[in-house]
């Protein structure tokens, strides 16, 4: 009889690009064994900044040795289960959001790696990965409080598009920054109170002119001259929180010749706190609960981009989409059909 097989994403080379890096691989169907559970991936998420500088090895708190798997999020059905297994069963609803446990059509892992879901849906995938990225970003980094002005920068990606409902749910002002007439206006859709298009606004003049008092907390993936306007708009006690720094993918960041961010943030008692996820765990689980609750609730819309990015293969250009700043809301590919 023909052993069975399935199809994974390895990184096989330093490579620029994760394209050139990159290979997929046929690998045996194994069973899980005790403690395990064996999940079918029907969808990934994609984080293309990590998977680039994964492919460069530039991911400081990751240590690869190659070949090494990739991928980070995916949501299936499970469809074995290890001796000693409770907690799922086979055609239970299983998401993961641990590294090398993403792009594959089958993970097979302790079941401690994995979390329930309602549903193997790309919506359930994209609230468990980001979604709770977005919660203990604002909740445990920002400490967001009602009543509060919250700035969000790429408010429609992925992650900002749930930050933008998120600090909305926590009755916050919320001011949205994204680049071009579509994205703003779904920003806008959304409730943001003010969206700033960074390319024919000055984001700075603007935060200036229109809130003098300033922002209580910023949310900033970006980096560059849009972390530039939100320092300089802080209100008094300002929370700035770090979540990433797109701008500088290409490892060679500004030099900029400006006083030190002490004189910034001293006088108005203001902070800037960087947000990794991985190191606020044990908030995941309560995190997840809620927003799967919330969007039971119809409380909380999920944006996939419109993208399709079908079977393995489409990892790749799902990684591209993301990087072209084209995307609108979560890059999803879906693992389930083969290109044919």
């Amino acid at each position: 009889m023909t052993k069975q097989t399935y199809r994974a994403i390895r990184l096989m080379r330093i490579a620029p690009s994760f394209r050139e890096g990159a290979d997929i691989v046929e690998l045996p169907v194994e069973p899980p064994a005790r403690g395990e559970i064996r999940v079918r991936n029907l969808h990934c998420g994609v984080n293309a900044i990590f998977d680039t500088q994964i492919a460069r090895n530039a991911v400081d708190y990751v240590k690869i040795s190659l070949p090494t798997f990739t991928g980070v999020e995916a949501i299936g059905v499970v469809d074995a289960v290890g001796e000693g297994v409770s907690s799922f069963a086979p055609g239970d609803a299983a998401v993961t959001v641990r590294f090398t446990g993403g792009y594959r059509e089958q993970n097979t892992g302790p079941v401690a790696s994995f979390a329930p879901a309602p549903a193997a849906t790309p919506d359930y995938l994209a609230l468990a990965s980001t979604g709770v990225s977005a919660l203990v970003a604002l909740e445990r980094i920002g400490e967001v409080k009602s009543g509060e002005t919250v700035a969000i920068s790429a408010a429609a990606g992925g992650l900002g598009h749930l930050l933008v409902q998120l600090a909305l749910l926590k009755g916050c002002r919320v001011i949205g920054v994204a680049g071009g007439a579509e994205k703003c206006a779904f920003v806008s859709s959304l409730g943001a109170e003010r969206v700033i298009d960074y390319r024919s606004e000055d984001v700075g003049a603007v935060l200036a002119a229109e809130y003098p008092r300033g922002v209580d907390v910023a949310v900033d993936t970006v980096s560059g001259t849009i972390f530039d306007a939100f320092l300089a708009n802080l209100a008094n006690h300002g929370r700035l929180v770090v979540g990433g720094a797109a701008a500088d993918l290409e490892g060679k960041p500004e030099i900029v010749n400006a006083p030190r961010i002490a004189h910034a943030i001293y006088y108005k008692g203001a902070s800037v706190r960087g947000f990794m996820n991985g190191l606020l765990i044990p908030h995941w689980d309560d995190a997840r609960k809620r927003l799967f609750d919330l969007y039971a609730r119809g409380l909380l819309r999920v944006q996939v981009d419109s993208q399709p990015n079908i079977g393995i293969e489409g990892i790749y250009d799902g990684i591209e989409r993301l990087l072209s700043g084209k995307s609108m809301g979560k890059v999803i590919v879906d693992l389930e059909h083969n290109r044919g």
